[in-house]
């Protein structure tokens, strides 16, 4: 990789982390020239801004990282364990998602959407390619028999989303994770129910 290259992507991981821990509006340029420990030039030479910069974590980072992590898992098992054995390991023991800190892409969605239309297009894709994957993975169940017939799969798959941005929000509240052990917990019987 070139050395711009290089620089480019410390850039978009650092400021990724740091807005993870103190939110996209309240993390200026400055943060992340201090975190990055880059030029104000270097800077301005890969990105016209921090909306651009912002553009570019969600297309260069938080995309790969959602089809590597969220959507990768759900392809190869039974799918109603596969959707269990992902929601574990991303609550309980994925190293990079911190309680305290919830879930980058709801963090995102939630501070941004109300303000800036490319934003919520971007993220927008993520969200319904993770619904998407889900519902599929629910179908294929379907097919093979290991999920009831008259299942709804998109309903499942919003219902499962919409409880692990929930719980991710409660776990910051609680500074713990004893919300995702009690969501996981519920979470098992409900799948079990679709058997």
């Amino acid at each position: 990789m070139k050395k711009a290259e290089t620089t480019r992507l410390t850039i978009l991981q650092k400021a990724f982390e740091l807005i993870y821990v103190k939110g996209y509006q309240t993390t200026s340029i400055d943060d992340i020239l201090a975190t990055t420990r880059v030029t104000k030039g270097a800077f301005y030479y890969h990105f016209k801004n921090k909306d651009e910069m912002g553009m570019a974590i969600i297309n260069e980072l938080m995309k790969p990282a959602l089809t590597s992590s969220f959507i990768a898992p759900l392809q190869n098992e039974n799918p109603l364990d596969a959707i269990y054995n992902l929601m574990h390991h991303l609550l309980m023991e994925n190293s990079f998602l911190k309680v305290e800190y919830g879930c980058p892409a709801s963090n995102f969605t939630q501070e941004m959407t109300p303000w800036n239309i490319d934003f919520t297009k971007a993220l927008n894709e993520i969200t319904k390619q993770w619904l998407k994957t889900i519902a599929t993975t629910i179908e294929k169940g379907k097919e093979n028999g290991t999920v009831r017939k008259e299942t709804d799969a998109k309903q499942v798959a919003m219902f499962v989303m919409s409880g692990y941005w929930g719980v991710r929000n409660f776990g910051k509240l609680l500074n713990g994770k004893k919300a995702y052990t009690s969501y996981l917990r519920e979470l098992k019987h409900y799948l079990n129910s679709l058997k």
